[in-house]
């Protein structure tokens, strides 16, 4: 009888252990979040299931394109491409990305010639702001044509960025690393 209630109470612990783990895991380092929209087609999918890497900001800043997952309002987080970093001036013109007045290559551009952007500048889209301000980034989906974005939101707070969209993980034919 004391044999049996040693392996139930074994048992017991090694549970509590795994969730505990696992909730440390999740709040932590990584999070599980479910693509919605086709705003970041044609590199993310409408329904893509992804994991999100919660760690990597806490040591380092967002880097310029950048798949990031932020607070878009308290009950939805939205995923984007980071475009402009703190102090810079962000510009489209003829589909070319400019920063501070010099073009930007966007691989993704010349690899989908398909995706456009309509010419604009920050002021025309965000009213006051002449650069990214400190502590912000400015982001875009990469279907620029249909995504709400920091043309419509305005600078994004880092530290409204819960983390950088790391891997795809189903569906199983998509599965790949983001961003290496």
């Amino acid at each position: 009888m004391a044999k049996r209630k040693s392996e139930w109470f074994d048992w017991v612990k090694a549970l509590l252990i795994a969730f505990a783990l696992a909730f440390l895991v999740r709040t932590f380092f990584f999070t599980p979040i479910i693509v919605d929209g086709p705003s970041m087609l044609p590199t993310l999918h409408d329904r893509d299931q992804m994991i999100v890497n919660k760690f990597t900001y806490r040591f380092d800043q967002p880097e310029r394109f950048d798949i990031v997952v932020f607070h878009a309002n308290d009950k939805k987080d939205f995923i984007k491409r980071v475009i402009g970093l703190p102090g810079e001036h962000v510009a489209y013109k003829d589909n070319v990305l400019y920063i501070n007045g010099q073009p930007i290559d966007e691989n993704l551009l010349s690899e989908n010639p398909s995706i456009m952007t309509e010419d604009f500048t920050m002021e025309e889209v965000m009213g006051n702001y002449e650069t990214v301000p400190e502590g912000h980034v400015f982001v875009l989906g990469d279907n620029r044509t249909n995504s709400t974005d920091s043309r419509l939101l305005g600078p994004i707070p880092i530290d409204q960025i819960v983390g950088k969209a790391s891997a795809i993980y189903w569906p199983f034919d998509r599965m790949q690393f983001i961003g290496e």
